[in-house]
């Protein structure tokens, strides 16, 4: 499965333990990364700066759903009921 385009789920529900550019200590859950541009698409992409979870997480159908706000909440009801914490 690709991304959907603008999507941004995956950038918004969960936490991120690992430093990102401008955010140095990870992002707490349900906090937009403020590497989120206006269109929902990462600053950060193809780049070497970009956190190494984030390059890691591949979409599937079971987590994204069909549509963007389904993968939001799906995305964040894994968060909160296994206190998940991606990590790089």
């Amino acid at each position: 499965m690709d991304c959907r385009l603008g999507c941004g789920a995956c950038c918004i529900a969960p936490s991120i333990s690992s430093p990102i550019p401008g955010m140095p200590d990870g992002k707490p859950a349900g906090v937009r990364c403020i590497q989120l541009n206006d269109n929902n698409l990462c600053k950060l992409f193809g780049k070497p700066e970009r956190p190494a979870v984030c390059h890691h997480f591949k979409p599937c159908p079971d987590l994204c759903g069909t549509t963007n706000q389904q993968a939001l909440f799906n995305l964040t009801e894994l968060e909160q009921i296994s206190d998940v914490h991606f990590a790089g």
